[in-house]
């Protein structure tokens, strides 16, 4: 049985910037819009050079994808069911709304892939992702049980962090069209908002 050889520090970060330039496309154009054109020149290589690492748009997509998926999840794995309930999830929205700030791409990556109807993220989405939402709604439901915070819908819970969060990486042009003066506050003046408006939810 052959070993594949291992990667030489050119084609390690050439392999990088073909997925960093084709996050920027993916994000942009979405996946039927992108084209591989289009990637190679944004990753400053040749369509043919480009094909040497990735032999489709579609293994380029996956590659980033798969790539995100632990990126995605991890904020939420972090709740911690011996922590304080209200402290726990302000933390995770403080969490999601610092991902929408940091990764703007790969959110409207991730939101794209959804809106396709996650041809190639179902599998994931309906095993990894909703495993773990059922395992944090369980923590929810307890904290609720206990009386120490508001009996909320905890899956619905989530869901409302992710819009109130994503929102901002996924609709920044028209939260900068709307805020005007006030973009570059954004951030902060959404997490001060987002903070008053959970912590006033989950008052038990």
């Amino acid at each position: 049985m052959t070993t594949a050889r291992p990667r030489t520090r050119i084609q390690a970060r050439n392999q990088e910037t073909i997925l960093d330039a084709a996050l920027e496309v993916f994000s942009a154009q979405g996946f039927r819009g992108a084209t591989l054109d289009q990637i190679a020149e944004v990753a400053g290589l040749s369509k043919p050079n480009l094909l040497y690492y990735f032999p489709s748009k579609e293994a380029i997509h996956t590659a980033l994808l798969t790539n995100l998926l632990d990126t995605w999840l991890d904020p939420l794995r972090e709740m911690d069911a011996a922590g304080d309930p209200v402290d726990e999830v302000l933390a995770y929205v403080r969490r999601k709304l610092q991902m929408s700030r940091d990764f703007p791409r790969e959110s409207r990556l991730f939101a794209n892939e959804i809106l396709q109807g996650a041809p190639r993220m179902r599998a994931a989405i309906e095993g990894e992702l909703a495993e773990l939402v059922e395992d944090k709604a369980r923590i929810l439901r307890i904290w609720m049980d206990q009386g120490r915070i508001a009996r909320v819908h905890p899956k619905h819970l989530i869901f409302s962090i992710w819009a109130l969060t994503q929102h901002y990486a996924d609709f920044d042009m028209q939260v900068r069209a709307v805020l005007r003066d006030e973009a570059d506050d954004a951030f902060p003046a959404a997490g001060e908002f987002l903070e008053t408006l959970f912590r006033k939810l989950l008052a038990p």
